[in-house]
């Protein structure tokens, strides 16, 4: 592994700009991904907020579905927010017919569970190893079950929706429901560059 690892930001749509300027404030060389050469250079991926359904059609379009796959699967570690938490999940409710997914991480997560755009909030949780976070929710997924081999690392502490999941874990992969980039706090990236130099 590089000093300075590079790490891509999946720029199909999304908050691309925000991550990557979280991610150079981190430390590492930060770079978007359109295409499949793109991918094969990187040490980490980044899949941000957005449509799920738009990202799975677009990812196919690009033709970079089953090289995110192949990728995933070898060990390349990534992290998915909001939208991108649902493409890393092996399992989707509230999906449209034939929504394709990156996958990678047993968990089944369910689209748009908080509501619609107008019912987007900001709430804190407790997050595994960082203590308290201020999360920022818009039209967000939460996860309805993980496998054993997936680390729940923050859940909602309060409110109707209080003890649902919203950040996992497994290996090299993490994703959280809410969008880290559009706060201050740089802790959870730099929870996932230790995980990209850790590879």
């Amino acid at each position: 592994m590089a000093a300075q690892p590079t790490i891509g930001v999946l720029a199909l749509q999304g908050d691309v700009r925000e991550h990557a300027r979280i991610l150079r404030a981190c430390g590492v060389k930060a770079v978007s991904v359109r295409r499949p050469e793109e991918l094969m250079a990187v040490h980490g991926l980044v899949v941000p907020g957005g449509e799920s359904t738009t990202m799975g059609t677009l990812a196919a379009a690009f033709d970079l579905l089953e090289p995110l796959r192949k990728r995933v699967a070898d060990g390349l570690p990534v992290f998915g927010t909001c939208a991108g938490m649902i493409m890393l999940a092996d399992r989707v409710l509230d999906g449209v017919e034939g929504q394709e997914t990156i996958g990678g991480i047993d968990m089944t997560v369910r689209r748009n569970a908080f509501g619609r755009q107008v019912d987007s909030f900001e709430a804190t949780v407790s997050f595994t190893d960082l203590g308290a976070f201020h999360a920022v929710f818009i039209r967000a997924p939460w996860v309805e079950e993980v496998g054993e081999s997936c680390q729940v690392l923050a859940r909602v502490a309060s409110g109707p929706a209080a003890g649902r999941i919203v950040a996992v874990r497994q290996g090299r992969l993490m994703a959280t429901a809410f969008h880290p980039e559009l706060t201050g706090d740089h802790r959870v990236h730099e929870y996932f560059v230790t995980l990209v130099k850790e590879a």
